[in-house]
């Protein structure tokens, strides 16, 4: 069997592997009842074994993480977004064609330099909570 580079990761998780990595990542928010989530599911994973090294691919589960998905404005699944420096820069909603996720993946790469430079600042502060 194939190794499987596809990370779950979680509200936990989340600033160690996405906003702390030192590689791009690429991330699914997803839901298990997400019919088009078990579609692209399959080339997310192809894709994560395709660029392991150089991109980190990871899936979040949005009703179990519900903070994380909230912060990034997560509305539908599934939802994918690219990380550059901990910050996303890209993102495409919807079981969109294959072939164009895996060009989001190859744009962020190729554009490494001006990346972070198109990347959006996280904030760290908590609102909405009591």
């Amino acid at each position: 069997m194939a190794e499987d580079n596809l990370i779950e990761v979680t509200d936990t998780t989340w600033e160690k592997t996405v906003e702390k990595s030192s590689l791009p990542v690429l991330v699914m928010f997803y839901s298990p009842t997400c019919p088009h989530c078990r579609t692209m599911e399959p080339y997310v994973r192809e894709y994560a074994r395709e660029f392991a090294g150089r991109v980190v691919f990871a899936r979040l589960d949005i009703l179990v993480s519900q903070w994380t998905a909230e912060r990034y404005g997560v509305r539908s699944t599934p939802t994918f977004k690219f990380f550059c420096s901990g910050r996303p820069v890209s993102d495409m909603v919807g079981a969109v064609y294959p072939a164009l996720l895996k060009r989001m993946v190859e744009e962020g790469l190729a554009n490494g330099n001006e990346c972070i430079s198109k990347s959006t600042a996280i904030s760290y502060d908590i609102t909405g909570y009591a």
